[in-house]
């Protein structure tokens, strides 16, 4: 059994899903989650008083596989549809 992880912005997670839905892949594990690294957070106003937000929302996809051959396929799907065009920040194979 082999699990591949991905934190993506929240509002990707539908082209994510899109894409996984495509070449097969029949169910997937969401969570929402915080993440601090490049983006930096940013500073709001809220009645009248000034709040750093440093840890920005993220959405964790987990897929689990047994197949390798399905391993290989989702490794190249993810790599180029996911990494590229939708711009993943983390992704890790768990072999």
């Amino acid at each position: 059994m082999k699990l591949i992880t991905a934190i993506i912005k929240p509002f990707k997670l539908d082209d994510v899903r899109n894409a996984l839905s495509e070449i097969g892949v029949q169910g997937i594990t969401v969570s929402e989650v915080k993440g601090f690294g490049r983006q930096k957070g940013h500073t709001e106003l809220y009645r009248g008083a000034e709040y750093v937000v440093d840890f920005l929302p993220k959405v964790k996809v987990e897929v689990a596989v047994s197949s390798d051959l399905l391993i290989k396929q989702l490794k190249l799907s993810l790599n180029l549809q996911i990494l590229a065009r939708l711009e993943t920040e983390r992704f890790s194979l768990l072999i």
